[in-house]
């Protein structure tokens, strides 16, 4: 009898912003992303307000999927994806995301992307805002500090659910949401960023309008996901949320606290609202600590107890240690904080790897929820070697995914009702943390380089063949 359940989905996951580049084509606005610059770990990438000539900015061209998806997609095929996470670029519909309709010509080219998944008998699952929101709404109204991205978002999100019923059932609202608690989240994931130029996590931070912000995704999100329910009620809609376990350091009693409470604002925090419909009890001692009066309008706890999701839907990469001793050794790296666990080892970037952590985290989602689950983004950014016979021995790769896949099938015998994986990502992309292309993730390596360079060429590593017999066997085969 085989570990994972018959069904189960096997898949990859991608963001329109990291991959499909075009970015003026057709009449398509800027996005966020695409007002930033590259950067490394050590330098962050910076928004500017309007685009320097003389400056790199990687998501324009990208890995250029957008001339190229049937040649990506047949890929993922020859894998045997049954699944293919994706986002839509809310700019190629709506440039500026006020129109009042879409543009023909971007709904045309995701005919043309979800026919090619049909063709390949690939399930598609759509990220309404996958980091996508258009700049102008942040010149405008300071991204979603603004209360009229409600509506406009409304209206991009129905027009896809009324275009594309047919073709997608699985959809997620917003891309690790919870980002938004955190300062890191100004930028990419609510765009409190008006008139700000310069590196990303420089941003001016205020807490009240961040978190204002996000009570509007979260209305947002109930009305795209109660439309859905009355007008389409076989599709099925999921939160997705940026998990990482946090451990306490040490078995002193502030340490386990503060591990509670950092898990509950961090982790659990947006899932609350989501999956229960309504703010959690420790959302008070939240709010205070950060200086936060949230307003609500009449109405919106009524939104957001009729639109809760289906599923939960996670990305997993790493896991911290917190402690209350300011003198503990930190972790170093980009998005990497908390205290270093001396039981773990780290990736080039930083991240430590603990595949037990998300056996962890799903036992604790599912003992919580108790919805279906699916781990949405998995997987190393690392720098790979081609060889001079074009061959890419990327073994790290394989015995990063092979842990953690023990560990979900582990969380499966423990009664975890996991549906579905789609590793980050089945392609070389834009990181969106750094802006490189060097901190690679694909099972396809894409010929492009920090400096723009590069023929674009698709070429197999070691990974894609590994992967291809894991999914054959239903995960059996992890060799």
């Amino acid at each position: 009898m085989s570990r994972f359940p018959e069904g189960f989905l096997w898949g990859g996951a991608t963001s329109a912003n990291q991959i499909e580049g075009a970015w003026d084509v057709g009449g398509k606005g800027p996005s966020v992303p695409d007002m930033c610059t590259d950067g490394t770990k050590e330098h962050p990438k910076r928004i500017t307000t309007s685009i320097e000539p003389e400056t790199l900015y990687p998501t324009h061209e990208a890995i250029d999927y957008y001339h190229r998806f049937e040649e990506d997609i047949a890929l993922f095929a020859e894998m045997g994806f049954k699944v293919y996470r994706m986002s839509i670029n809310w700019t190629r519909l709506f440039p500026t995301g006020e129109e009042e309709v879409p543009m023909e010509s971007g709904l045309e080219f995701y005919d043309r992307v979800f026919a090619c998944c049909r063709a390949h008998n690939i399930e598609p699952m759509v990220t309404l805002s996958h980091y996508e929101m258009p700049y102008h709404l942040v010149e405008k109204y300071n991204g979603w500090a603004g209360r009229e991205l409600i509506d406009l978002f409304f209206r991009y999100a129905t027009c896809l659910l009324d275009r594309y019923h047919e073709s997608v059932r699985y959809w997620l609202t917003f891309n690790e949401i919870n980002t938004a608690v955190n300062r890191l989240g100004c930028v990419m994931q609510v765009g409190c960023a008006k008139g700000y130029e310069g590196p990303i996590n420089e941003v001016p931070d205020r807490p009240q309008e961040r978190f204002q912000a996000l009570h509007h995704q979260f209305v947002a999100s109930a009305r795209v996901v109660a439309y859905g329910h009355e007008h389409y009620p076989g599709l099925q809609f999921g939160n997705m949320v940026s998990m990482a376990v946090m451990y306490p350091l040490t078995c002193n009693p502030a340490d386990v606290l503060l591990a509670q409470r950092r898990t509950r604002n961090s982790s659990w925090f947006c899932s609350d609202v989501q999956v229960r419909g309504t703010y959690p009890s420790y959302a008070r001692s939240l709010f205070a600590e950060r200086g936060v009066e949230l307003v609500l309008e009449p109405g919106d706890e009524e939104a957001l107890r009729a639109g809760t999701v289906d599923f939960f839907s996670l990305s997993y990469y790493m896991s911290f240690c917190v402690t209350a001793d300011t003198g503990a050794a930190r972790a170093k790296g980009n998005f990497a904080v908390g205290a270093v666990n001396p039981y773990l080892k780290t990736s080039e970037w930083g991240w430590q790897i603990d595949p037990d952590g998300l056996r962890y985290a799903l036992n604790e989602i599912w003992g919580r929820y108790q919805i279906p689950i699916w781990v949405v983004e998995n997987g190393l950014g690392a720098v790979d070697k081609v060889e001079p016979d074009g061959s890419i021995h990327d073994a790290y790769r394989i015995e990063y995914l092979r842990a953690h896949i023990e560990a979900m099938a582990g969380a499966i015998e423990d009664g975890v009702d996991l549906r579905g994986f789609t590793p980050w990502a089945p392609i070389d992309l834009v990181s969106a943390s750094t802006g490189e292309m060097r901190k690679r993730y694909g099972f396809v390596y894409v010929d492009k380089h920090d400096d723009g360079t590069g023929t674009l060429a698709r070429s197999r590593k070691d990974s894609f063949y590994w992967y291809q017999r894991v999914i054959a066997t239903n995960g059996e085969e992890l060799g």
